[in-house]
């Protein structure tokens, strides 16, 4: 089978290191890809949001499958358009996509058909959002309605921060048309957890939760990123929890996209405040998380091939998912000035002296080729993920490996995964 992978990111490299350990597998090619990808499949110089070049590929290569990594794609309708010209492909048609390119969508979903999330209010005047914010007590959280790769929503502990966000959002313009709709929502307390489901509009398969850290910095302090890391199991998410939000939040969004005719199909994925072991919706995401692919690629036991493809044509009941019992973590590596400005072109050090297998994998992100050597491409650069029997050996691993490339400028956070262990 010919399979195409959509993305240039970590979440693509970790997709195309584990397709490429199908059987089903005859070529891969990763479209426009990474130095990683290239490792494992042939890089093809396209970008995620030429739609039409790439249903012009797909056709002249004859591919058998597409797997969509990134939201930008989804949100711009590649679903819909490989499927009109009768090419399978993983992931949510535009509509359906909808629960994470439009927040104001995802919130009234929730609201309609009473999936637990923040209280929340919606504007598409920023006068009238500042007045709902001087008339409420702080924190709030601020969110950009449309995509803002993973950097739209804000945590505003004073009024003068909410403010800020609304005059950044919607006046200035930072996030583009993304800032035309705001929503603003009750600030919860509680522990961060990504839930991730696969489904064929029908059946659903729960996948193992993980935790994103998205901070850039220690702590969980300053700007929001697309993630520094992520680590998973989580001990906070048992079965019985697991289970509960399969039944309060997974399938309930599910069903209720069916019944407003924008049937879901792809991975769905829920990022989730549990206050007191209650489950609540952040956000509603269209695909995979990054860095969370990483680590749930590493601990996949069963091929993903089919289970992608099963997605798309009604049959997920019939697939089983194996996971391995093992932890796994993935400590992200960005470059300097990251999420704001940053430098390109840096020389990455010390990646060829990794011994990588099984237990340790370094997922390339923002990285490219220079006259034959490896270099810095991107914000977040590098995703060294390693697996092990328990998450403090699975962090020994991921740091030792961290500690051994370089380049300048280097940064990444040391607390991966601290939250977790002191639970563990």
């Amino acid at each position: 089978m010919k399979v195409l992978v959509v993305g240039s990111g970590g979440r693509e490299h970790a997709l195309v290191w584990k397709l490429a350990q199908s059987p089903m597998l005859s070529r891969l090619y990763c479209a426009p890809g990474n130095a990683g990808t290239a490792e494992q499949a042939e890089n093809v110089p396209i970008n995620v949001d030429d739609i039409a070049s790439l249903l012009v590929f797909a056709r002249e290569y004859a591919i058998d499958f597409t797997v969509v990594g990134p939201e930008l794609p989804l949100a711009l309708g590649i679903v819909d358009r490989f499927r009109q010209g009768g090419l399978a492909v993983f992931g949510p048609t535009q509509q359906a996509a909808s629960l994470e390119s439009s927040k104001v969508f995802a919130k009234a979903i929730m609201a309609k058909y009473g999936i637990p999330t923040a209280p929340f209010r919606t504007f598409s005047d920023p006068q009238q959002a500042e007045t709902y914010i001087d008339q409420h007590k702080i924190p709030l959280v601020v969110k950009a309605d449309g995509l803002a790769a993973g950097k739209g929503a804000i945590v505003c502990k004073t009024r003068e921060s909410a403010h800020d966000a609304i005059d950044q959002m919607m006046r200035a313009k930072v996030f583009g048309d993304a800032g035309t709709q705001v929503v603003i929502e009750e600030f919860l307390q509680g522990e961060e957890v990504s839930f991730f489901a696969l489904t064929d509009g029908t059946s659903l398969v729960p996948l193992p939760a993980c935790q994103d850290h998205k901070a850039i910095y220690d702590g969980d302090e300053g700007p929001n990123t697309g993630g520094m890391g992520a680590c998973s199991p989580v001990p906070a998410v048992d079965a019985a929890l697991s289970e509960r939000i399969m039944g309060s939040i997974m399938r309930p969004v599910v069903h209720a996209m069916a019944a407003e005719g924008r049937p879901y199909q792809g991975v769905l994925y829920a990022g989730l405040m549990l206050v007191n072991r209650q489950p609540y919706v952040i956000e509603f995401n269209a695909r995979f998380g990054d860095p969370e692919a990483q680590v749930l690629m590493m601990r996949l036991d069963s091929d993903l091939l089919p289970l992608l493809l099963a997605t798309t044509d009604g049959t997920l009941e019939r697939q089983t998912c194996r996971w391995l019992d093992d932890a796994a973590v993935c400590i992200v590596m960005a470059s300097r000035g990251y999420p704001e400005a940053y430098e390109r072109g840096k020389l990455i050090a010390g990646i060829d002296q990794v011994t990588q297998g099984p237990g340790v994998a370094v997922f390339h992100a923002g990285t490219a080729h220079r006259d034959g050597r490896l270099v810095t491409g991107g914000g977040r650069v590098l995703g060294v993920t390693a697996r092990a029997p328990d998450l403090r050996q699975a962090l020994d691993h991921a740091y030792q490996t961290v500690h051994r490339i370089s380049w300048d400028g280097v940064h990444y956070r040391t607390d991966i995964g601290r939250k977790a262990l002191q639970l563990s």
